[in-house]
């Protein structure tokens, strides 16, 4: 059963006519922008998409949905995926080192929907890394904060190039263990006041709606 699957075909049930879409980055978002593009096939429903990645873009085009950006319109709804997320529906986002335009359009959407498989609730946020997408240059002082405010972090490493992986942005990807984080809303701001960090992937305060895969079916937390 591909629970990735399940919840990304859910999700596009969701959308409406007409809305202005935020489109995610990732696994599961795949299988929702997949679903979209079918129902404006067979049931001709109008609908134009915001991409946050390279990926979701050229996945937008496979279907034939339309896109646009924040310059020429305002999101009604935004559906991405998360690589952990707590009881009070704040996330860590980041694992396909697109987190910085996926915040951008996540919080200017009138709706999010998170979509996942279940296994991605935790009680604590923190078992996965936070990544960081950071200057090049600030590395060394960027790592020096991290240090002192107890991370482990590490500059993530490309698998099909030599050397690390670079952003859609053109910067440098750090992945910071925590292992456990107390208050994920104070930390987000605080490692957003490091000069050189351009943005950081956790999203905390924004999610309207989760739906998750199940090995017993869809399940919708709000």
């Amino acid at each position: 059963m591909n629970l990735k699957k399940i919840a990304g075909f859910a999700a596009a049930e969701e959308i409406q006519d007409g809305q202005i879409i935020g489109l995610g980055t990732g696994s599961t978002t795949h299988y929702f922008i997949e679903k979209v593009g079918m129902r404006m096939k067979e049931e001709g429903m109008d609908v134009m998409g915001i991409p946050t990645s390279y990926q979701s873009f050229l996945l937008a085009k496979e279907w034939k949905i339309p896109v646009t950006t924040l310059e020429e319109h305002d999101v009604d709804i935004a559906v991405d995926g998360a690589d952990e997320i707590d009881p009070n529906f704040n996330l860590i986002k980041g694992g396909g080192a697109a987190h910085t335009l996926e915040k951008i359009v996540d919080y200017s959407a009138e709706k999010l929907i998170i979509i996942a498989d279940d296994s991605k609730i935790v009680n604590k946020l923190g078992k996965f890394p936070v990544p960081l997408e950071i200057i090049s240059e600030s590395r060394k002082p960027v790592f020096s904060a991290l240090e002192d405010m107890g991370a482990d972090p590490k500059i993530r490493m490309a698998q099909y190039k030599d050397g690390p992986v670079i952003s859609d942005n053109g910067n440098f990807i750090v992945d910071a263990d925590f292992r456990e984080i107390d208050n994920p809303i104070q930390l987000e701001k605080d490692l957003n006041s490091i000069p050189g960090v351009v943005e950081n992937g956790i999203f905390s305060q924004m999610v309207d709606q989760v739906i998750l895969g199940t090995f017993d079916g869809v399940k919708v937390l709000k």
